[in-house]
């Protein structure tokens, strides 16, 4: 088809040239030959379109046979895949399998505690002064930090009065002989 498309072009450039040389030489438009030059030309040219409507439809007509093509392969690998989904199922029992997988978590669970004790008894074999008095060390820079935040905090606040503290303690000193006196009576 190509081969005629090109034949096609090749002829309706030759057309075109003898078209416009007979033009020139003829000079008028009535000229029979002329005018057979000029549907000659129009011929080439529909006949050109009606290949390349063609092609395009035969293009059009490959790529329907691919996608079927396709569409039947996914189709049979589903239904081999549908076959061996089949086929495991009927070979294994749920029950069985349910029993193995809670048997498979007990396990696992079991693991994870032999993992921990291990964990600390490694902790507890390595562990020595040095690391507790490093702890030790940032335990209190963290603590002198925050006291020095609040000290910052509580810089402005008045302090209690010693007064007020005078004062209670005469209070108490003079309630208590007569608390005293009330509990031995009772006694």
């Amino acid at each position: 088809m190509e081969r005629e498309i090109r034949e096609l072009d090749r002829q309706e450039k030759q057309i075109t040239t003898e078209l416009k040389q007979r033009a020139k030489k003829v000079n008028a438009s009535n000229d029979s030959a002329l005018a057979a030059l000029a549907k000659q030309l129009v011929q080439v040219r529909k006949q050109r379109e009606k290949l390349q409507v063609a092609k395009a439809h035969i293009g059009a007509v490959g790529m329907h046979a691919t996608s079927m093509a396709s569409q039947v392969a996914a189709a049979s690998a589903i239904g081999s895949v549908t076959q061996a989904m089949g086929t495991a199922n009927s070979a294994m029992d749920a029950k069985e399998t349910m029993k193995i997988m809670q048997q498979f978590q007990a396990e696992n669970e079991r693991l994870e505690v032999k993992q921990e004790m291990m964990d600390d008894a490694l902790i507890d074999a390595f562990d020595n002064d040095e690391v507790t008095e490093e702890a030790d060390a940032v335990t209190q820079q963290v603590l002198a930090e925050l006291g020095v935040e609040l000290d910052s905090k509580m810089v402005g606040l008045d302090a209690p009065s010693t007064k007020m503290q005078q004062q209670e303690a005469d209070a108490l000193d003079d309630a208590l002989p007569d608390l005293k006196a009330r509990l031995n009576a009772l006694g």
